[in-house]
């Protein structure tokens, strides 16, 4: 089923359903997820690159295999590693069959225009001359390598990094961190009934298989810039919500001045800094999309709340007593916020 953009209602509910059966599908082949999947369908339509956590083995690559599936566009991934070097990503060489040294395309510019997802699978493994070369394909949305030019306008960039192993790793800069518009938690489910089906239904060890049954038609990946900025315009956040926006961020930089308080924390010395300009923009180009998949043509509180905690707390940066404690200390401070500024 193909939809147009055109600039009126009807088009953005046509587009609704369209995106709606996509999280339906994705759903389908992966199990226990519905608040993971809405949130990447967010992220999909807002256009905007992904933080994920989360332990091996919990479906990250089948969840986003599945979208790249489902939006029809094509889905490369790379592993990080200490000895990872920036051009192996733009190609790597081996030997031929003739015995000679061959270059071929490496997995950022191997499927063109038509790359949608790149899953970089533990990217803190990987040197910062890595991220540096990642960042700017997901700022720039094209590369050089072969002494040419590659776009890559439909790229969306998913980032999983291993918390639990220290050594040989290289944390995210706080400065790349924010080009991230989300960093979402994966879990195993916790339903007995889900976790029974996960381990004995064989339908869920056959990936290619399971992805097969996801319908391309819906959705075509090179409609999907002009599908957000058409969400964007249309969606519409009134005086009230954007002084609730801004006070929301104000608390993410002085939260004593909102009553905010954490137990055992000092709370003068809690943050070096709250979230930025492009965070606070990047928050609200998600809670439009959240607005617009729950049928409403404008933002209210509970658009902003629902995304609040993934567009922020990779945003919140700590001083070194409390960095290793980063994950409980942001949930705590975002459930916390939001307990204490007003919403209207």
């Amino acid at each position: 089923m193909k939809t147009s953009t055109s600039n009126d209602d009807a088009s953005l509910e046509k587009w609704r359903s369209v995106a709606l059966n996509l999280e339906q599908q994705v759903a389908s082949v992966v199990i226990g997820q519905t608040r993971v999947i809405r949130l990447i369908n967010i992220a999909v339509f807002a256009r905007g690159h992904v933080l994920l956590q989360g332990d091996v083995g919990v479906g990250k690559t089948t969840l986003l295999r599945a979208f790249a599936q489902g939006i029809g566009g094509s889905f490369a991934r790379i592993e990080g590693s200490v000895d990872l070097m920036p051009n192996d990503l733009l190609y790597h060489t081996y030997l031929g069959e003739n015995g000679r040294p061959t270059v071929d395309p490496g997995p950022l510019i191997r499927f063109g225009d038509e790359l949608a997802i790149f899953f970089f699978n533990e990217i803190n493994r990987a040197r910062p001359q890595v991220h540096a070369l990642l960042l700017r394909a997901m700022a720039e949305r094209n590369v050089t390598a072969f002494n040419r030019e590659y776009r890559l306008p439909h790229l969306l960039v998913f980032a999983d990094r291993n918390r639990l192993e220290r050594e040989e790793t290289f944390e995210i800069a706080a400065a790349a961190r924010d080009r991230f518009i989300m960093e979402i938690e994966l879990a195993a489910p916790v339903d007995p009934e889900l976790r029974r089906a996960l381990v004995f239904d064989t339908r869920f060890h056959d990936v290619d298989t399971l992805l097969a049954g996801i319908s391309s038609d819906g959705v075509n990946h090179h409609e999907l810039n002009g599908i957000a900025a058409h969400i964007q315009r249309n969606i519409q956040t009134s005086a009230a919500l954007q002084k609730y926006a801004l006070d929301l961020w104000d608390a993410t930089c002085t939260p004593t001045a909102y009553g905010v308080r954490i137990e055992g924390v000092d709370m003068q010395r809690l943050l070096l800094a709250g979230a930025s300009p492009r965070g606070m923009s990047m928050l609200l180009q998600a809670a439009r999309v959240a607005a617009w998949l729950a049928g409403r043509s404008y933002v209210a509180p509970e658009d902003v709340q629902a995304v609040f905690h993934e567009t922020i707390t990779h945003r919140l940066y700590f001083p070194p007593v409390y960095e290793l404690r980063r994950n409980e200390l942001a949930t705590e401070l975002t459930r916390a916020i939001i307990q204490h500024v007003a919403a209207p």
